[in-house]
């Protein structure tokens, strides 16, 4: 028997031998270390996973493995099943409970988060957790969970991390150590499958580096031969434009130049064009990246119409077979809804997309068929990326810009190597491929860096709230609680990053007193002159400031009172001249009207495109729908705007502008009087003096400044957790005395999971909830659960007159709790959204799918089932937390009311 005889017995179950960082990994558990294990997708790092659920096994205790989402979980668990048997392994998800007593037991992190907090039953016994896709806790939004588990957890327990490559690897297991005491961090860079890249210019697919030459060996020199045949592509564009002369490419990253055009004649391959040169190149089953939902739809129907097939009628076959599986519970009339029929078709043909606005039913369809190599060519956005097991032998990038939901971004290396690393399937390719497609402003020295970079640095998204200050103040004092916060990942990357600051506060502090040492005059008495002189600008400073806010806010003012159909005059700039308003924008913090110029151009205004106050100069007619999106409706309503005449305005003749507010500022006059009367400013070599005191003041202004830096980094979550508790205090849900004590109200608070924890708590207390049927109550739950995908988004219509009250009631204690949030210095609660009211009331009263899809205003089906399961999820928190019987009972008639068709149909998801 070897020294690790169990890691010996689990490799010989498996079917494949070890990679040298899996039996490290699991030698370090065996040894009874904790492990956090960094390596790239498909690396194989759930083999240390497994080998914690056969360790635990062996000695007859508990293994919980969990993982980010719940697809993961079901996908973890079947995987176990195979393995074990269903009476050993169980799973937790929220939606489902199988077997939940079972040794092994496979969940989502928040599921074991609330255990911890309840100090459920089941945690006894228990002697390893793994935590799959732990770079998780850098999500703003769910990441503290993983954090508030790591901190939560019994010494004794031993954590298995697994985690994507992040570059700081060692600062992360070096705080796992502070935290979980004895860890293995180990860190494995090498892809199993070797990833090439390469890029399609025109229908010519070439490598990006020199052949054969690894991207860490060549650094980012990139192949000749690739910059040759790009060179020859421009000329030839150059020369069909009938010049000589070419540009070279712009040194970015994006796809398309301004307002979207490719310069000159040149026209990248069609999508179908793209799958037929990787087929040739036997580079398919392909992946290809979009960043659109509706790019992915449009993708797939262009495969369509082309005429491509990339199946064989015995494939065909298959694929129907699999697609009945998986969609036969559906209604007849949903499928008809959901547009089955073409969706069959692409999927018979081997094409398919992926995306979040995708039934359930029907993503998962094409993540079976996919993996089982039916489909050929999936057109998916880059949430496919996260975590999904569904690799590719290539995957296509058709931009390197992407919208990130305020702005059109480039792609950074970490999401890069993410995209990518899809590529290359183990133990069935040799290698991977990643093709970019090239355009005549896509700059190949970006693609060179993106895919020879590998930095992915893991940042902390900790932050307490209300319900984790309750639930910690119940289970601890006060300063225990606080030094909990304090040992987090965020304060640990906060305390580190403050050690070089405090070194260079050290070296200013020397600095500044040689300074103030060597100076041959009177260094205190010039410190205050220096300090009138500053005061001046300072006040100058801020009044010119103030008049700029001031016609800011005048001119904003003005933009929000503008109505539909107004007629206004854009004095300056490119879009000067008159403009109607298709749009207004009552948004007082910056309002922007669309609208269309007499030049044809439609778009939104801002504050800065005028110089004063805007007003209307007349008005016209528009139709109720006006598609400013149509080239020749933009026309027409141009051609009317000319037709009335108007013109810009001349600006105000500077000579007759008033005078500053300085030159009536008395506080300012008093300091120039100051100023003329203080000794320095007779001196004769005053400037001189000047001069040399303005670097020790530059120095001491830095100094200052990083010293407030780092008082305001030190326990900064700690600050952040008083004021918490001061909030919750103030509303009852804590007594403050010697030691805070959760009350009634504040237990309500510590059973529900929620972004707006503290409003649902508000609601049920003060019963505004009371007396709703089903349907209102699920419909007023979605005001706090559902987020739109864009601003402006139409609200959806309140159907009934309880549910009104309900909602305006709601949108009050809203309103104070973001006044009180905002006194405390606190991040602020969201503003409840109407946008899924009328959709989700309609569904839970039984209306067929099509209703409900109507009344979502767009909403796609997959994300109508979303939001529906994410309404499920706190309604069946409602109906175990809510204080008031008939709101649990309506919770849960509500429950029963919505989870139904497509929303009950794979609801593992």
């Amino acid at each position: 028997m070897t020294q690790f005889g169990e890691v010996a017995a689990f490799a010989e179950q498996l079917p494949f031998p070890m990679d040298p960082f899996q039996i490290r990994a699991c030698e370090a558990l065996e040894a009874g270390h904790g492990v956090l294990v960094c390596a790239p997708t498909g690396a194989g790092k759930t083999i240390v996973g497994e080998f914690a659920v056969h360790l635990a096994l062996r000695a007859g205790r508990k293994c919980f493995y969990t993982t980010p989402i719940k697809a993961l979980s079901n996908q973890k668990f079947n995987d176990l099943v195979k393995r074990y048997d269903t009476d050993t392994v169980g799973l937790l998800t929220g939606d489902q409970s199988i077997n939940s007593d079972a040794p092994i037991v496979v969940m989502t992190t928040e599921v074991l988060r609330n255990m911890l907090y309840a100090d459920s039953d089941r945690l006894r016994g228990l002697s390893h957790v793994v935590m799959d896709e732990v770079h998780f806790l850098a999500d703003r939004f769910r990441g503290a969970v993983w954090e508030e588990v790591i901190l939560h957890l019994a010494e004794d327990v031993r954590l298995v991390s697994l985690s994507a490559t992040v570059s700081n690897a060692e600062e992360f297991g070096a705080w796992m150590e502070t935290v979980r005491g004895d860890t293995t961090v180990i860190v494995d860079e090498t892809r199993p499958i070797p990833l090439w890249q390469h890029m399609l210019v025109g229908r010519k697919i070439l490598d990006l580096f020199p052949s054969r030459i690894t991207p860490g060996k060549s650094g980012r020199k990139l192949n000749p031969d690739l910059l040759i045949h790009i060179k020859k592509r421009l000329a030839i564009d150059a020369a069909e434009r009938g010049s000589s002369r070419f540009e070279p490419p712009r040194h970015r990253r994006g796809g398309r130049g301004p307002r979207g055009n490719i310069p000159g004649r040149y026209r990248p391959p069609s999508r179908p064009e793209v799958i037929i040169q990787l087929d040739k190149a036997g580079l398919l089953p392909a992946i290809t990246f979009v960043f659109s939902r509706a790019g992915c739809d449009a993708a797939v129907a262009q495969c369509v119409r082309s005429g491509l097939f990339l199946t064989s009628e015995d494939e065909a076959k298959e694929i129907r077979r699999i697609i009945a599986k998986h969609t036969g519970e559906l209604p007849e009339a949903d499928l008809k809804v959901l547009g089955f029929d073409q969706w069959r078709t692409a999927l018979e043909r081997g094409i398919a997309a992926h995306h979040a606005g995708m039934l359930p039913a029907f993503r998962h369809t094409v993540e079976e068929l996919f993996v089982n190599g039916y489909v050929k060519a999936v057109f998916a956005t880059e949430t496919l990326a996260l975590g999904i097991n569904m690799p590719a032998r290539s995957v296509v990038l058709e931009s390197l810009v992407k919208f990130n939901g305020d702005t059109h971004a480039d792609l950074t290396p970490g999401e890069y190597t993410q995209l990518t690393g899809r590529a290359g399937r183990r133990g069935i390719d040799v290698e991977g491929h990643a093709v970019v497609l090239w355009q005549p402003n896509l700059d190949p020295e970006a693609v060179g860096g993106l895919a020879s970079t590998r930095t992915f640095p893991l940042r902390s998204s900790f932050a307490p709230g209300y319900n984790m200050a309750v639930n910690l103040l119940r289970h601890m004092p006060a300063a225990e609680a606080r030094a909990l916060l304090e040992r987090s990942f965020a304060q640990f990357q906060t305390d580190r990053s403050v050690v070089g600051v405090a070194r260079t506060v050290e070296r200013n502090e020397r600095e500044l007193a040689k300074l103030a040492g060597s100076a041959n005059y009177n260094f205190a008495e010039f410190a205050e002159y220096a300090a009138l002189r500053r005061a001046i600008s300072d006040r100058e400073r801020t009044l010119k400031h103030g008049a700029t806010l001031q016609r800011r806010d005048s001119v904003a003012e003005s933009l929000v009172r503008l109505k539909r159909g107004d007629v206004i005059v854009v004095p300056a700039g490119r879009r000067a001249g008159p403009a109607v308003v298709l749009e207004p924008d009552r948004d007082f913090t910056n309002p922007q009207p669309l609208v269309i110029t007499a030049g044809a151009w439609s778009g939104r205004l801002s504050v800065k495109d005028f110089v004063d106050p805007t007003e209307s100069v007349g008005s016209i007619r528009l139709p109720k729908h006006v598609d400013f999106r149509e080239a020749p409706v933009r026309r027409d309503i141009a051609s009317t705007l000319r037709n009335l005449g108007y013109a810009p305005r001349n600006r105000q003749n500077p000579k007759g502008k008033k005078k500053s507010d300085a030159a009536f500022d008395k506080e300012l006059a008093r300091l120039r009087r100051e100023l003329k009367r203080h000794p320095c400013h007779s001196w004769p070599d005053r400037e001189e003096c000047a001069r040399r005191f303005e670097r020790y003041d530059r120095l001491k202004v830095e100094t200052d400044r990083l010293r407030n830096q780092m008082n305001a980094a030190s326990s900064s979550l700690g600050r952040n957790f008083d004021r918490i508790v001061e909030l919750l205090s103030e509303r009852s849900y804590i007594e403050l005395g010697s030691d805070p004590v959760v009350t009634e109200e504040g237990e309500w608070l510590r059973r529900i999971y929620s972004e707006s924890d503290l409003l649902i708590a508000e609601a049920l207390r003060r019963g505004i909830w009371k007396g709703l049927s089903p349907a209102e109550l699920a419909a007023v739950v979605s005001a706090v659960v559902y987020e739109a995908r864009r601003d402006g988004a139409p609200a959806g219509t309140v159907p009934t007159g309880p549910l009104r009250r309900a909602l305006a009631d709601t949108q009050r204690i809203w309103e104070e709790i973001f006044a009180d949030e905002t006194r405390h210095k606190l991040p602020t609660t969201r503003e409840p959204d109407s946008g899924f009211v009328h959709a989700i009331f309609v569904w839970a009263q039984g209306a067929p799918l099509l209703d409900a899809l109507l009344a979502a205003n767009e909403i796609p089906p997959g994300d109508f089932v979303r939001w529906c399961r994410q309404i499920l999820d706190l309604l069946e928190q409602l109906r175990i937390v809510a204080p008031d019987p008939q709101v649990r009972s309506a919770a849960g008639k509500a429950v029963t009311a919505v989870k139904r068709g497509v929303v009950s149909v794979d609801a593992t998801e």
